[in-house]
């Protein structure tokens, strides 16, 4: 049963939802660009009835609680911040972190600099932050994939964004997410300031910020289909972790692995959490 939840932290309250009993063992997931929790409600339910305390939330820019308008308030440090944050609030002194796209890549932040909050890391779609970067470097095809995070930070982006009904947002989900969630998305970042937010992700940082090498147990999901991220900075996402790694290579799925593969992306994070 899946239940609506806010946290309040000394940043503001985040807007979430959540599944299990409130002293099972914790698991936070994070939403990736340009989404919200409910892009987790599958796996928030199934975490919650494997027996674990699961909880999504719309994070800072998304939460209408959590909406500061400068882009400096966005820095990697202060995402970070919020997870331990909202894991301070709930109570947990150690929790399974989950991320999707730019969730994942704070999961990589919040796993290097912390491995002793953060018992696990599922990373999907985004890998080491460090991978992506020498890829981007290296490799012509990633550096054109990876093209349109210079397009998020422009002047315009808002506008040609929500022009025509938001056509441009709406062809990011590549017609892979349901109707019903793109269109619940759109109306979200289309109240006052809300896309504003979500771009401040990615104007934040004129320069990449990287985290260190991850020492806790991590799973990395990659859709072999994804527009974003290429197969150089994929299968090289290993060597910047230390602890124990597995990769799972998920055959046609595409930047949006949750939608594309719910089933298997739920049971690889239960067996992984496990």
């Amino acid at each position: 049963m899946i239940e609506h939840v806010r946290i309040a932290t000394p940043a503001g309250t985040f807007d979430g939802i959540a599944a299990g009993a409130p002293d099972d063992r914790p698991v936070l997931l994070l939403h990736g660009f340009p989404e919200a929790a409910s892009a987790w409600e599958h796996q928030v339910a199934a975490l919650g009835r494997a027996g674990y305390r699961a909880v999504a939330v719309d994070q800072r820019g998304y939460s209408p609680g959590v909406r500061p308008e400068s882009p400096g308030e966005y820095h990697v440090d202060d995402l970070v911040g919020d997870v331990l944050a909202i894991a301070d609030a709930s109570g947990w002194a150690r929790f399974d972190l989950v991320g999707h796209d730019v969730g994942a890549v704070v999961g990589w932040h919040a796993a290097a600099a912390h491995p002793d909050r953060v018992r696990t890391l599922a990373a999907l779609s985004a890998p080491h932050p460090c991978a992506l970067a020498e890829a981007a470097r290296a490799d012509e095809d990633q550096a054109l994939r990876s093209q349109h995070l210079a397009l998020f930070k422009e002047r315009s982006a808002e506008r040609r964004l929500l022009a025509d009904d938001a056509a441009a947002l709406r062809a990011i989900f590549e017609h892979r997410v349901p109707r019903s969630a793109v269109a619940d998305y759109v109306a979200r970042l289309s109240e006052p300031d809300a896309l504003t937010a979500a771009l401040n992700w990615f104007r934040a940082a004129r320069r990449p910020v990287l985290p260190d090498r991850v020492s806790v147990p991590v799973l990395y999901l990659w859709g072999t289909e994804d527009v974003a991220v290429g197969s150089t900075a994929a299968l090289s996402c290993g060597k910047w972790v230390d602890g124990p790694y597995h990769f799972e290579m998920l055959d046609e799925a595409s930047h949006w692995v949750v939608w594309d593969a719910p089933e298997a992306v739920t049971s690889l994070l239960i067996a992984h959490v496990t």
